[in-house]
Order: structure tokens, then sequence, then C-alpha cells
């Protein structure tokens, strides 16, 4: 007879495991079977709770983007400037918690899944604007509209480069090195809009 209450500790460690199981083979060609020996539950409650393996890799997609989510939010709500906003954004893109091998491994995985899902391919949309929005409501006390666009555009495809970077490469950038990187651009940007 099942636990009551369990089902959300079960659910999140299915969801834990999977992130680490797609990290640790390098690819989304883990079995529902690994995943659910990682988060110590049979493969038949696994299938119960979510149904397929590919919504425990959505529900892993969903948790990274909601944990990074939370993180932009918490960091952002401290900042009482554009640039302090800015920094604080750039922070959360290189958490200890994002800027992980494994989740790492997931994101880029993701990314690529995304090419035949369209849930994995909506979810990463709805990430993809909201970094932007962020961005771009940040920059536009500090540039133009159009500058603000183009700069965020920058920002969003130096972060990508930095993670695909740190999955890719041994001596990658640390996530302090990632940040400094990222505002780094940011400062020559703002410098050029200048002139």
């Amino acid at each position: 007879m099942p636990k009551i209450g369990m089902e959300p500790v079960r659910r999140d460690a299915l969801i834990r495991a999977a992130i680490v199981e797609v990290g640790a083979m390098g690819s989304l060609d883990v079995t529902v079977s690994r995943i659910a020996r990682r988060a110590g539950v049979s493969p038949a409650l696994a299938h119960h709770y979510f149904g397929s393996k590919e919504q425990i890799l959505l529900a892993a997609m969903r948790r990274i983007l909601t944990d990074f989510g939370t993180s932009v939010r918490g960091r952002t709500r401290a900042a009482r400037t554009p640039r302090e906003r800015l920094a604080a954004i750039f922070e959360a893109c290189f958490t200890l918690e994002q800027f992980e091998p494994s989740v790492i491994v997931a994101w880029l995985n993701f990314y690529v899944h995304a090419h035949r899902s369209p849930d994995a391919s909506r979810l990463l949309a709805i990430y993809a604007r909201r970094l932007d929005s962020n961005l771009v409501h940040a920059l536009r006390s500090l540039v133009s509209g159009d500058e603000a666009r183009t700069i965020a555009q920058g920002i969003a495809s130096m972060i990508d480069g930095l993670y695909i970077r740190a999955a890719l490469q041994e001596r990658a950038p640390s996530r302090t090195d990632a940040i400094a990187m990222v505002s780094d651009y940011l400062d020559l940007c703002l410098d050029r809009t200048k002139r």
C-alpha cells in the first residue's frame, strides 16, 4: 500500500534523477529504469506518475526553467538600478545550481530535443522570451529600444555560447569568469552607444 503524501516526494526525486542521468549520459537516451533506480523507485511507479519518459524529461526541463525563473526573480527584486538588474540576471544565469555540469548537459540536450518535441520547443520559447523581456526591460533605461533588443540578443547568445563551452571544453570559463565576460560585453555595448 503506497504511503499517503509520498507522490510529491517521489515525483521530485524522479525529476532530479532525470536531470542527473541526462547529465551523466550526455544525452536524452536514458531509460526510465535508470531514472527510477537513481530516484529509488520502481520503473512502474515512474510510469504511473509521469506516463512516459518524454513526460519525465519535460518535467525535468520545467524544473530547470522554474528554478532559473525563481533565481532571476529573487535576484532582480533587490536590484535598484537597470545595471544592477542586468547584473542580477547574469548571476542567475550562472548560479551554482544552473551552471553545474549535469544541468549544463541537460540544458544542451533539451535544446536539441526541442527540434523534435513541440512541448520542449514551447518550453524553450517561453524561456527565451522571458530572458529577452528581462534584458530588454533593463536595457531600455540605458539605450534606445532598437539598441536594447540588439544588445539583449548579443547577451543571450553569449550566455548560450558559454553553456556550450562549459559542456564541451575542459578549460571552459568558471561561473565567475562567465559573469565577468557577459558584464564586459554589456559595458562594451554601452560604451559604443555613447559615441
